[in-house]
């Protein structure tokens, strides 16, 4: 049995970060990775556009991936490959974690953990789509798994429903691949992902987005041979009539993702309602001492250096992490529709609060503000918010007078 004082679950770019930063910091540290490769998603991201705020320049995501993947690899860190983790349990003095691997079972003890296990998407039977279950219904990520790593074209002809971002990069690729995109089909009455992609994929390669559509039924028995689109009501439900049947021979989902939270919740974790995720304090530990969250798993992000910054700083606090002092929950108020942190450990430093969030509807102008006691204490003014777009400001919440009986709240007002 190895005993480290910090072990990292999941190799993509959360846990690479987050075990560079434990390890600088002083931690014996190891990475635990289920696939036969570390760089998680971004293996298979081909498309640029990733480090331009960490490192201030334009990588694709292999890229981006192989320079965690070197840092770790000069520094004192054990990374295991094809290593599933199959349980965890709380003991006295920290965590035991068993796993399977090629050599059989592997058994570990950690002082604290990092969770840095992603997310994954939704499927069809999630979304409640009617009709058989013939070939060619893939996720947006299953389908650019297969253009980018295996060099299969899943499609000649499909149509994509969701307006994610991985979806319309797959839009995009399957278009320079020789694939027809028939068109993007969403059901709410704006896009799910980020306005360039909008530009950059649909509008530049003349890509229909269909807003307030859905896809109703597939049809086939072997292989997809069509499915039914109609419009959708104020409730997003099909409105009679305005039915129509597409042929095609691939329907692909990108239809939202949720963070992987199974051994968190083992644990006894606490999951915030809103992000999915861990509910989780300035350092980013979660409910459970010594349990911190990281990159996807913890919210789902939509810059992977916003990924690599979360988690830089929860394996810093895991090396070094104290219990849970008093706390002050941040409560949710009006026009906001997540954010991390979810409470402030007074015990720990607070006067350099990174605080994420996204807006909760589409705002030309609006101010973050933060009410303590009854009295505003914080005000930020921000432009054209949309809430696939995650907003980043740092607060210094040592300024403002908080005790463990406080009462704090914090709301976007469109302005």
């Amino acid at each position: 049995m190895k005993s480290y004082d910090v072990i990292v679950i999941g190799g993509g770019p959360a846990g690479l970060a987050a075990a560079e930063s434990a390890c600088k910091a002083g931690a014996k540290t190891a990475v635990l990775e289920r696939e036969a490769r570390l760089g998680g998603i971004l293996k298979q991201c081909v498309h640029d556009g990733f480090g331009l705020i960490r490192f201030g320049e334009k990588l694709a995501g292999p890229e981006y991936a192989e320079r965690y993947i070197d840092f770790v690899k000069e520094l004192p860190i054990d990374a295991y490959t094809l290593t599933f983790v199959t349980k965890i349990e709380k003991k006295a003095d920290g965590f035991a974690v068993t796993c399977v691997s090629r050599e059989g079972m592997l058994d570990f003890t950690a002082k604290a953990l990092v969770l840095a296990t992603g997310c994954r998407e939704r499927t069809a039977k999630q979304v409640l789509i009617q009709g058989t279950r013939p070939a060619g219904v893939f996720t947006a990520g299953t389908a650019q798994n297969f253009v980018n790593l295996m060099g299969k074209m899943p499609a000649k002809k499909c149509v994509i429903l969701g307006s994610g971002d991985i979806g319309l990069i797959m839009a995009r690729r399957l278009t320079l691949e020789g694939a027809e995109v028939e068109g993007v089909y969403e059901v709410k009455p704006e896009p799910s992902g980020l306005t360039r992609n909008i530009h950059q994929c649909l509008h530049d390669f003349d890509i229909p987005l269909h807003l307030s559509h859905t896809v109703t039924r597939v049809f086939g028995v072997d292989r997809l041979t069509a499915v039914e689109v109609a419009e959708v009501d104020g409730n997003m439900k099909p409105i009679k009539g305005t039915e129509r049947v597409v042929e095609c021979d691939a329907l692909i989902l990108s239809v939202g993702l949720i963070p992987e939270n199974e051994l968190a919740e083992s644990l006894g974790v606490k999951i915030n309602p809103f992000t999915k995720g861990p509910d989780c304090d300035q350092t980013y530990m979660s409910s459970v001492d010594g349990v911190f969250s990281a990159g996807n798993a913890l919210n789902v992000f939509d810059l992977v250096d916003y990924v690599s910054e979360c988690a830089a700083d929860a394996g810093a606090n895991a090396a070094h992490f104290t219990p849970s002092g008093g706390c002050v929950r941040l409560e949710r108020g009006k026009g906001l529709l997540s954010y991390v942190p979810h409470r402030i450990d007074l015990s720990k430093p607070h006067d350099k609060v990174v605080f994420f969030f996204r807006s909760a509807k589409d705002m030309d102008r609006g101010t973050l503000k933060i009410t303590a006691d009854g009295k505003e204490v914080y005000k930020k003014k921000f432009a054209f918010l949309r809430p696939p777009e995650m907003q980043r400001v740092e607060i210094d919440c040592s300024a403002f007078g908080l005790s463990a009986k406080s009462s704090v709240s914090v709301e976007l007002e469109e302005n």
